[in-house]
């Protein structure tokens, strides 16, 4: 259950105590009694009304001497109503006994029956009698001695008429009474607005206690994924990874950072603690405050999609200090330092042999280079006399999971920080299947990495999803990139190449990936490399330029900005007096990036002619080392040690581009369909691969091929074309 479907519930449950609140209790509509023949006809003339009037009286008298018993009847019903039919334009009156009734009233306000009907009135009755009128007459009371047949429809008793009409009357007017006598409508009235305010009470205690429900299920869903995980961690190991990691800013103000330092450094990555190592090299005493946005001190990044899966360690969460074994067999930590190395900003002006102190979660959003002052996203300014910029770069996302729901976006993850290898790391140990998206060095190592790990502690699926035809594809040449993917799927990764994901949907537990193929994948996580971005949204309030190809601040050859304004790192973008402008991302390149942009700030002013190399590993059986432009859409040209029938044989391939066959001088690089059998494929165990740019040497690749990088750096810093390439591999030992 997410904090989003958390926050809908509640949002569900407002709305409704809202409604019911709002709610009114809404009385019966009564309905009028309907007009028998709309409006009354009026008498013809007062000549025929007193003719009329007369006859009748003369009747009732004849009437009365014929019958004397009738009588008495006629002091309880002295008159006798007709409620005429819609064609009738008089009524007469017949009853069981014959009796002729005094005048005649026309009403319709009073008749509710749709038939013809005789009603029973009193002579002094208006055209339309009620039940207070009946009452006030006092004659609900049977005369004494009466013997009339208790049948007879006209000498019923008067107490039954005043109900009937009593009851009429109440419906008339819409009301509720008391039948013996009192008017009951202001009790029905009280009552209704009781019920009422009763269910406004109601209403309104059930929409806070689901206010109050649902803020606590929120709280403690919020501190259960304090770090955004949501697998389910228990608050010890929150409390212990809040102690390794900080998530605290460091000091708690900004207020306590000095307010001027000689050396300030804007980033806590590889770049920022090798441009202080070079800056304390050369000035022993000098002071240097590093701003990190991070809640860390600083550490090295390869090892989180290498080392760290391949090294045994025991099932704690976090794991101590990051320890890891190396290919060399050493331990360290992935930390440059321990916590006691570095000093505390608020000591920073009182430390006599300076020292380097770390402001954790601070961000700084404007650089005035001309002022020298740094200002940080609170406001806080910080004066410098030399800064540099090492704020490196982010992991970039697709839109299609940036824009997805909530639901959605829960299940997707980058991977650069230690707080996402201990999340995926959980994933694994739970057994959870897990995708990778893309294809480059953090994308194919961590798919390696995840498949040993899960297959040693009997892990979940491990998937790879990418767009193009093999892994490293933009790196390795076409014949290598398909070996090294059949090389992936035998260490266990389910490799889905040529694909690309259309839609991404969530069920309760797992995501469902539709492919552009036709496929559907389901999986529990999703973790996205697809590259980075340079870190430069302070750019634009600092004046700085930005290239605006390849990104990255623009510096010069000494990797100055601005006048005592340095940018190292990934974030900057340098000219290299060899193979032009470029941006580099590879930890080699933060290192010596940071170590020379430290020693310009102490005035070494030296410029930037390094060929940074990088290095990859995919499982136990691949690894490889590069240097300069390694870029697979150039031509190149692979020199390997093949061993075949206890024989070494040196074949050597050529690559025009990346997407052309392969064009082989000894043996061809493409053949049939490629399978995980060795004795069914090329064995592609040590080579070298040369990639050329008008017809010069501009990168080297060594395939299983290591502590030959000087070499390799030698030969692209002479920058000259060579006929035999098979002479110049023979210069790595190949065989040896």
């Amino acid at each position: 259950m997410s904090i989003w479907s958390v926050r809908c519930l509640c949002q569900k449950f407002c709305r409704q105590a809202h409604i019911l609140a709002s709610r009114r209790i809404i009385q019966p509509v009564h309905r009028l009694p309907q007009l028998i023949n709309g409006i009354s006809r009026p008498a013809h003339n007062s000549l025929y009304q007193m003719v009329k009037k007369r006859t009748l009286e003369a009747r009732s008298k004849l009437q009365a001497n014929k019958y004397p018993n009738q009588n008495a009847c006629m002091k309880v019903a002295q008159s006798v109503e007709f409620v005429p039919d819609m064609d009738d334009d008089v009524g007469a009156i017949t009853t069981a006994s014959n009796i002729q009734s005094p005048p005649i009233n026309f009403t319709a306000a009073s008749a509710v029956m749709q038939e013809p009907q005789f009603r029973v009135a009193y002579a002094d009755s208006r055209p339309s009698s009620t039940a207070q009128e009946v009452l006030k007459s006092s004659q609900c009371e049977k005369p004494p001695a009466l013997s009339v047949d208790k049948s007879d429809d006209i000498c019923k008793d008067p107490c039954e008429e005043f109900h009937r009409l009593r009851r009429e009357t109440t419906i008339a007017r819409g009301g509720g009474g008391d039948v013996c006598g009192g008017d009951g409508e202001d009790d029905d009235k009280k009552k209704a607005e009781e019920k009422l305010k009763q269910l406004k009470l109601r209403c309104i205690l059930g929409a806070l206690a689901a206010l109050v429900a649902g803020g606590i299920i929120a709280w403690l869903w919020s501190r259960q994924n304090k770090d955004g995980s949501g697998d389910g961690e228990s608050p010890e190991d929150a409390l212990k990874r809040a102690k390794i990691s900080g998530f605290v800013t460091t000091p708690s103000s900004s207020d306590k950072l000095p307010a001027h330092v000689p050396y300030l450094i804007v980033g806590g990555g590889t770049a920022a603690f090798s441009a202080f190592r070079a800056i304390k090299s050369n000035d022993a005493k000098a002071k240097v405050l590093m701003i990190s946005n991070e809640f860390r001190k600083p550490y090295m990044r390869p090892p989180l999609s290498k080392e760290l899966w391949y090294t045994p360690n025991p099932n704690e969460d976090p794991i101590k200090d990051y320890r890891f074994k190396q290919w060399t067999g050493s331990e360290r930590s992935l930390y440059f330092e321990p916590e006691e190395f570095f000093v505390d900003p608020e000591k920073l002006d009182e430390s006599v042999n300076g020292g380097i102190a770390v402001a954790q979660g601070f961000a700084v959003k404007k650089v005035d280079a001309e002022n020298r002052i740094v200002t940080l996203s609170d406001g806080y300014q910080i004066s410098y006399d030399t800064c540099l910029i090492a704020t490196g770069c982010s992991p970039k996302n697709l839109p299609m999971f940036r824009d997805a729901p909530p639901s959605v976006q829960e299940k997707i993850m980058v991977y650069r920080t230690p707080d996402d290898f201990d999340r995926l790391r959980r994933y694994a140990l739970q057994k959870r299947s897990i995708t990778i998206v893309g294809n480059g060095f953090v994308g194919s190592e961590l798919a390696c990495s995840l498949a040993h790990y899960s297959k040693e502690n009997n892990g979940g699926k491990v998937y790879q999803v990418f767009q193009e035809s093999g892994n490293m594809s933009k790196v390795l040449p076409n014949y290598l990139s398909e070996w090294t993917t059949q090389k992936m799927k035998a260490q266990g990764v389910c490799v889905i190449p040529d694909a690309s994901i259309r839609t991404a949907t969530r069920d309760e537990s797992q995501l469902k990936l539709e492919l552009n193929n036709g496929m559907s994948l389901l999986t529990d996580i999703v973790v996205v490399c697809v590259g980075c971005s340079p870190n430069t949204s302070m750019a634009g309030a600092s004046k700085l330029e930005v290239d605006r190809s390849m990104g990255g601040f623009v510096v010069n050859a000494e990797l100055e900005a601005r006048r005592n304004l340095f940018v190292a790192g990934d974030a900057s973008c340098f000219y290299d007096p060899l193979l032009g402008r470029r941006r580099v991302e590879h930890h080699d390149h933060s290192v010596v990036s940071g170590r020379l942009a430290g020693e310009n700030m102490t005035g070494a002013k030296k410029p930037y002619t390094h060929q940074s190399m990088f290095w990859s590993d995919l499982g136990p059986e691949i690894g490889y080392e590069g240097i300069g432009l390694v870029d697979s859409s150039l031509p190149t040209v692979g020199v390997f040690a093949i061993p075949s029938n206890n024989e070494k044989r040196a074949d050597s391939h050529t690559e025009v581009r990346a997407d052309a066959n392969a064009d082989e001088q000894l043996k061809p690089a493409t053949g049939p369909e490629m399978s995980c059998d060795p004795s069914e494929e090329p064995n592609y165990g040590k080579g070298v691969i040369f990639y050329l740019q008008n017809e010069k040497i501009v990168g080297i690749l060594l395939w299983n091929l290591f502590n030959r990088i000087g070499l390799a750096r030698t030969i692209i810093n002479q920058n000259k074309s060579y006929d035999d390439l098979n002479e110049v591999a023979k210069l790595f030992e190949i065989h040896a």
